[in-house]
């Protein structure tokens, strides 16, 4: 079983849940974090730490963010590790709770 990042995270990124991971299974993208399902020992550490509430365990992972499994498996393999603490976006206050922010995703240009 894995942790999840699902979409209360986008255009938010807080990186509290980065601090607390004693594997370091957390990858960063332009407005969004995922876990890598490949390293996540399952240690639910990270999940109380979000203040957003964006971190599920698979096994909790409500319907509407099931494709977020995928999505962090799938970024996981090409966005940078990140390990420590960051800032979170500018505007992240402004986005926190919003519903639907799955258009707003982005990727790393290729």
């Amino acid at each position: 079983m894995t942790f999840v990042v699902t979409e209360k995270c986008i255009r938010c990124k807080y990186t509290d849940c980065v601090e607390v991971c004693p594997v370091d299974c957390f990858h960063a993208g332009p407005n969004f974090l995922v876990i890598n399902p490949d390293e996540c020992i399952d240690c639910a550490l990270c999940e109380p730490e979000c203040p957003v509430e964006a971190i599920c365990s698979e096994d909790d992972l409500p319907e509407k963010y099931q494709d977020f499994l995928e999505i962090n498996a799938k970024y996981a393999k090409t966005w940078p590790n990140i390990t420590q603490k960051t800032a979170p976006l500018p505007d992240a206050a402004e986005w926190e709770g919003v519903e639907g922010k799955i258009q707003h995703l982005e990727d790393y240009p290729a």
